[in-house]
């Protein structure tokens, strides 16, 4: 089992725009162009142009209709690691291989490690994990660390990939455990919230949701997830999120 630090001095990690976020996939093809080349290299790719694609990805973006007091709506929703302050992968993982950092908090993979037994992924709730089949290791969102401090590019380009992409400016990046931080206090503003923050991982990264609602529902963080949503999941957690 692989131990967590005591306390992290930075809290790195996205905060994500479900108002903005227009489902274009730049950060999608952004992030796999980045890693392809970085941290967590070769991102690699099955059958690319067959019938039985797959291959590695690190951040998905998932597509929903949400219907909402007789009012329907599309909703785009980014996924990605969330960098837990008390992430499952790390604790299971039998040899160290996963871990925390304690300078910014990221979650990374050490793949000289990494045995491939998956036990990281099981435990994951949130689908973060990425098997490589080809390599035999787990990978993962890096947060772009060969960006973010690479001091070779201008101290503007020094964010994840995903977030210079993105057109319409939906994704944001800083220290969420600075509440001084601009990310904390769009997050404060907007009333930004963690994805299924009842499981006890405590996620880093926040969802803001949409501004325009048609008619308001019992809070997210009093209300169970069982109680409003009864499908669970990814989708109950949208549902209640859009349903506020």
């Amino acid at each position: 089992m692989t131990s967590l630090p005591a306390a992290t001095e930075k809290s790195l990690g996205l905060v994500i725009d479900l108002d903005t976020c227009v489902g274009c996939q730049a950060c999608v093809t952004s992030c796999k162009e980045w890693n392809t080349g970085g941290h967590m290299a070769p991102l690699t790719d099955t059958d690319p142009y067959g019938g039985t694609v797959d291959g590695v990805w690190f951040n998905r973006v998932h597509t929903y209709e949400h219907t909402c007091g007789g009012a329907g709506r599309t909703v785009h929703f980014p996924r990605s690691c969330l960098h837990c302050a008390e992430p499952a992968c790390v604790t299971v993982c039998p040899t160290g291989a996963s871990y925390k950092r304690a300078s910014d908090g990221i979650v990374l993979v050490d793949e000289d490690k990494c045995i491939g037994c998956k036990l990281c992924s099981w435990a994951c709730p949130y689908g973060a994990r990425e098997f490589d089949a080809i390599v035999g290791v787990m990978k993962k969102c890096t947060l772009c660390v060969d960006r973010i401090y690479n001091e070779n590019l201008r101290e503007e380009d020094r964010v994840p990939a995903c977030v210079a992409a993105c057109p319409t400016g939906a994704r944001h990046f800083g220290d969420l455990g600075d509440p001084t931080s601009p990310v904390s206090r769009l997050v404060e503003e907007r009333e930004g919230v963690a994805l299924m923050p009842e499981l006890g991982y405590r996620p880093t990264n926040r969802y803001l949701p949409p501004r325009a609602r048609t008619e308001r529902a019992p809070s997210i963080a009093a209300a169970p997830l069982e109680d409003v949503a009864p499908d669970g999941g990814f989708l109950g957690w949208v549902d209640r999120v859009l349903s506020r």
